[in-house]
């Protein structure tokens, strides 16, 4: 019988898609031989997710898993809307927001972790649910945040089941204060971050080159108006400023009431949790962002089929 080697194991998945687990499985089936190992993964269906793998899967679910000091938040995506609204695919996606929380968000080792249940690891469960379903899917990403003393709160909004949705927040807030009181806060901050879809935590973390593009704009339009060099100059920083306030958490005007500053409402819950509070950072994950969709013109489409 030939070795099964981890680089064996390794280029039969590339091949079919499949899990590594049914890889390992299907190799051992056959002693060892590539090809019958690639047709015995059809045989049973598990290779299917390979057919798949070029069609753009935009939609799916977000997840949040939270737990005390420490949480994660995973996008599961799918082709359609409609398998958002699965419940196996729901479950598949509340069980790997879990796993990712328990490996620290950990891409890699949540797509080779245990999935419960099943034999298979968190990517075989995902290939299995493809050949199931019938659609492309892809565990695109996860991410995990924790205080060493404090609260770490999650929100999903377009909420189909609990924890999961079209958009997910998690929020971390440090401090030795009352943390049953720490965690209404950090829900509110929680939905602030979800309407208001902050850049950064603080001026400093703001992306310099977001910064110096708005710079250039601002420049751009300010010296159109035919003002002595240094009233442009203070336009141009006027504009930057108010830039900061539309996209760092900390100088943005609080969701819930429109004027505070969300800086301020952090100060102020000090004297009501019994501590002072720091928003040590949160993480927003909006389903499909960033993915470019494909535009589909069904006229065209139709016109090309007729000319064949």
């Amino acid at each position: 019988m030939a070795e099964i080697t981890a680089s064996l194991v390794k280029e039969l998945r590339e091949k079919t898609g499949a899990g590594m687990m049914d890889c390992k499985k299907a190799l051992n089936e056959v002693s060892g031989d590539l090809e019958k190992a690639i047709d015995w993964l059809r045989t049973k269906g598990l290779s299917a997710a390979a057919k798949k793998a070029g069609r753009v899967a935009a939609e799916g679910l977000v997840g949040v898993a939270a737990s005390g000091t420490r949480g994660a938040v995973v996008e599961v995506n799918a082709e359609t809307d409609f398998v958002g609204r699965n419940e196996q695919f729901q479950k598949f996606v509340s069980s790997v927001a879990r796993i990712a929380l328990d490996n620290g968000g950990d891409m890699t080792r949540t797509a080779q972790a245990a999935y419960p249940g099943t034999g298979r690891d968190v990517q075989g469960e995902l290939t299995n649910l493809i050949a199931t379903i019938g659609e492309n899917m892809s565990l695109r990403r996860a991410a995990a945040i924790s205080v060493s003393d404090g609260v770490v709160v999650g929100y999903t909004h377009n909420q189909v089941a609990p924890d999961l949705g079209k958009i997910g927040v998690l929020v971390a807030l440090e401090s030795t204060g009352d943390k049953e009181k720490l965690v209404p806060l950090a829900k509110q901050l929680a939905m602030h971050v979800a309407a208001a879809n902050p850049q950064s935590l603080t001026v400093a973390d703001l992306d310099k080159a977001l910064v110096e593009r708005e710079r250039a704009v601002l420049s751009e339009k300010a010296g159109q108006s035919g003002k002595a060099a240094d009233i442009i100059a203070k336009m141009v920083e006027g504009g930057i400023r108010k830039f900061h306030q539309e996209v760092v958490l900390l100088e943005q005007a609080f969701v819930m009431d429109g004027k505070t500053k969300v800086a301020k409402v952090v100060d102020d819950a000090a004297k009501q949790v019994g501590g002072p509070v720091r928003i040590a950072g949160f993480l927003r994950f909006q389903l499909g962002e960033g993915i470019e969709r494909k535009s589909e013109d069904f006229a065209a489409e139709v016109a090309a089929q007729l000319k064949k």
